[in-house]
């Protein structure tokens, strides 16, 4: 459940979907089996074995897409297709052409297809009510882009934007790195990676390697530019921020267990966790945007007047 990446949005100001309804229609696009001749199903799926298509602890959402994708290598519908193509030039007395190749690739595919495995994959996302945040546990921009727009598809529209600051993330981590300090709560790690802005696009990679040195700031003041850094905020969360403003890596350091927590039932863990998690995150997302828009603060801690996903 705990979330390894984050890439985040701002709900839109106008959503006003109460969460019987949110889930009402999520249920109109459940997760079904591929097709025969189908090679990818994408839907709604419960959050927890058993459990709702949207879990709500405290105001917070989640929510679970499945996408379902049968595993079907292009080179092993060439190789079938050859070892047809072979039988077909004997049995015709002539070699196969580019058409007949194709026809046989066609229908190799769908012979295939039809009896392929499926892999299951699954991209958790976070609704925060109060904060007006929609965090989606991915680590590519196109993988979060599936889960907005299956949100769209589902709700009829669904517009969230990514957030406007005043400093882009590799300026902040570049004044860091100069400075050799941050003036906030969080600390430099010791991973990095600079590129050069040139068209060589030279890149740097430095892991588990002090970043206070002369060679960093040579780089820095000869035109690289950090796209990757290693950070910990508070004590309590690490992980490697991105110039594109996504949050890879992330790792949960001082969580609290329950005394009790060997007492719990999955479920009751589940929610447990969920409700650290969300905490320790709205913080460090609220910390993280005041770091690079530090006059106008770029998200307010709350949004309730504007964010309308009331408890049911």
């Amino acid at each position: 459940m705990w979330f390894k990446n984050l890439i985040f949005y701002r709900l839109p100001t106008d959503w006003a979907l109460r969460p019987t309804e949110f889930e009402a229609q999520l249920a109109e696009r459940r997760l079904q089996p591929c097709g025969p001749f189908d090679l990818t199903s994408r839907g709604w799926m419960p959050v927890t074995q058993g459990g709702r298509l949207l879990h709500t602890v405290n105001q917070q959402h989640m929510i679970a897409l499945g996408e379902n994708q049968k595993l079907l290598p292009g080179s092993i519908i060439r190789q079938v297709a050859q070892e047809r193509a072979e039988v077909q030039a004997q049995d015709q007395g002539f070699p196969v052409g580019r058409k007949q190749m194709r026809d046989l690739r066609l229908k190799v595919a769908d012979e295939l297809r039809a009896k392929a495995l499926t892999r299951r994959r699954v991209t958790r996302a976070w609704i925060d009510q109060l904060a007006g945040w929609l965090v989606i546990d991915a680590a590519t921009i196109p993988r979060a882009e599936a889960v907005i727009d299956t949100l769209r598809v589902t709700l009829g529209s669904f517009a969230p934007v990514l957030i406007e600051t005043e400093r882009s993330p590799h300026s902040l981590m570049a004044s860091w790195l100069l400075r050799g300090r941050t003036d906030s709560r969080f600390t430099i790690d010791d991973d990095l990676e600079l590129q050069s802005a040139d068209k060589s696009k030279t890149v740097i990679r430095y892991t588990r390697h002090p970043l206070n040195g002369p060679e960093i700031q040579a780089h820095l003041k000869g035109g690289k530019y950090p796209t990757r850094l290693g950070l910990t905020w508070s004590d309590r969360v690490s992980f490697a921020l991105t110039d594109k403003m996504i949050i890879k890596k992330l790792e949960f350091l001082e969580v609290a267990e329950p005394n009790s927590a060997e007492e719990l039932e999955p479920a009751e863990k589940f929610d447990v966790d969920f409700i650290i998690m969300t905490a320790e995150l709205a913080n460090l997302l609220k910390d993280l945007a005041h770091a690079l828009s530090p006059a106008s603060h770029a998200l307010p801690t709350t949004r309730a007047s504007s964010v309308k996903l009331a408890a049911a």
